[in-house]
């Protein structure tokens, strides 16, 4: 999701958080002592300013082939195109979810593809998946080769506007499903090529 979408309500939420700290610290200390009850309520505000500027910070994006991911506090990039380890991981639950495990020596960048609740649900834009095809068909390695073919496959079901049957990240659930592996499976070289037939 868009931070742009999430910061909204986080802040609202972060504000009712807040407002609450001070009320919980103004009773600490008033049952307490003077020194508890401000401990409490620095404490509890800090906590809503972190979780507003933490999500303010989060980003994700591929630029030339490196996908990037800031935290927090760090960010991590890996390259695409030399990845060691491609993965598409599925989390079956009320929402479920897509995503692409990209890794080098170093580090691993996980990138959201797909959420799904049924049939409906948000997928990631055309532009981005895109760049990931193109980058994965760049690499050398057959796992990167077989997941930008799914990622085309998808961008065409996309342009169709092809049912959730015919959307291989939407298949990919039904797999994992199938399988009785679910909450949470990374699915296997021939189930990654199985979802493109």
């Amino acid at each position: 999701m868009p931070p742009e979408l999430i910061l909204p309500r986080l802040r609202v939420a972060a504000g009712v958080f807040a407002a609450f700290g001070l009320v919980l610290g103004l009773v600490a200390g008033f049952l307490l002592t003077p020194e508890v009850g401000v401990a409490l309520a620095l404490a509890l505000v800090a906590s809503a300013v972190w979780a507003v500027v933490s999500a303010g910070r989060r980003r994700l994006w591929i630029d030339h082939g490196v996908v990037s991911r800031r935290g927090a506090l760090r960010t991590r990039r890996v390259n695409v195109t030399d990845a060691a380890r491609v993965e598409l991981l599925v989390r079956v639950a009320r929402v479920s979810q897509v995503l692409l495990r990209v890794g080098d020596d170093a580090t691993t960048v996980t990138v959201p593809l797909a959420l799904y609740t049924g049939d409906s649900g948000r997928e990631l834009g055309p532009v981005a998946l895109r760049a990931l095809a193109d980058s994965l068909a760049r690499s050398s390695t057959a796992t990167a080769a077989a997941m930008a073919s799914v990622l085309i496959t998808q961008l065409r079901a996309e342009a169709r506007d092809a049912g959730a049957a015919d959307r291989p990240l939407h298949r990919a659930i039904g797999v994992v499903e199938r399988s009785g592996r679910a909450p949470v499976s990374t699915l296997t070289d021939a189930e990654v090529a199985r979802l493109v037939d």
